[in-house]
């Protein structure tokens, strides 16, 4: 029996492909279209956001404020105007979409662990054993395409077998490498998007602050000698003070943590393409040879 008919018998036995992007994909779970390899589904993703945004401040409400240890923190976001409110959403969206997409990352690494291309020494690969290579690699899962590796491997192998040229496989799994790329770049447009608006927000709300706290200081200066409007306008002043303050605190904050975040997985996505471009490099271009036939 040959290698590619051995490799070929583990999936037959199972009668499935050992990755079902349909079933295993996060967002296909949840019923929604799954983003193209690590991109998140932005509907689900906002619906995610809403949710989060009501539970936390249904905690700030009902369990922070009437506490007297815990009040300060819910005032930081109920009693500092209207900025604090888009932030947290945009803050909670950011999460959602990273969350999601390291959970689809994980999916795809799991492609790396599958025995695409026979790992035997001698085995060779030509325009005669690409379309049995091909084969197998369709067996595996249950479509290619949403799959990083999987998707170069598929591509490189179909021209080879169609064309039958050796020197173009490089050439396609460099272009396909830069595209990869390039989409998983994009997937972080929106994040990136809400780490600049989430300190906007913030500044934003600082000037409010500031506006009210100016408007009130006013207020002080014409009470003249009455104690009682100069402590009234006081409170107002360093009412508005503390809106200015805490809604940049917040706002930094929130963008300091989706930052980390955003490199972090940024950082993971970079290292899985690496091994993409490490195993088409080890399984496909070394192993590619002229066909004898």
């Amino acid at each position: 029996m040959s290698a590619i008919q051995e490799l070929n018998g583990a999936v037959i036995e199972t009668g499935k492909p050992l990755l079902n992007w349909t079933e295993g994909d996060i967002e296909q779970r949840l019923g929604f279209r799954g983003g193209r390899f690590t991109s998140a589904n932005r509907l689900l993703t906002f619906f995610i956001a809403v949710i989060l945004t009501v539970l936390f401040y249904v905690l700030m409400i009902f369990v922070f404020k009437p506490r007297p240890a815990l009040a300060w923190i819910a005032d930081k976001f109920l009693e500092r105007g209207i900025c604090p409110y888009p932030t947290m959403f945009f803050f909670f969206w950011s999460v959602a979409i990273l969350y999601l997409k390291g959970r689809k990352l994980v999916f795809q690494r799991r492609s790396l662990a599958l025995n695409a291309v026979p790992q035997q020494p001698d085995f060779i690969l030509h325009t005669g054993t690409a379309g049995d290579v091909l084969a197998r690699v369709h067996r595996l899962v249950d479509d290619t395409r949403h799959f990083v590796l999987l998707n170069r491997v598929d591509r490189a192998l179909s021209n080879l077998r169609n064309i039958g040229q050796i020197s173009d496989v490089s050439q396609i799994l460099s272009a396909q490498a830069d595209f990869d790329e390039a989409q998983i770049a994009s997937s972080y447009n929106l994040v990136t998007g809400f780490v600049w608006a989430i300190p906007v927000l913030g500044f934003i709300g600082t000037v409010l602050g500031l506006g009210d706290a100016i408007g009130s200081f006013g207020l002080t200066l014409q009470a003249g000698g009455d104690l009682s409007k100069i402590k009234d306008s006081l409170q107002l002043v360093t009412g508005g003070l503390a809106t200015a303050f805490d809604t940049t605190l917040i706002a930094l904050v929130g963008a300091l943590i989706i930052q980390l975040y955003l490199t972090h997985l940024q950082h993971r996505e970079a290292e899985f393409l690496d091994e993409c471009n490490d195993y088409c490099h080890a399984h496909l271009v070394t192993k590619l040879r002229v066909s004898k036939d």
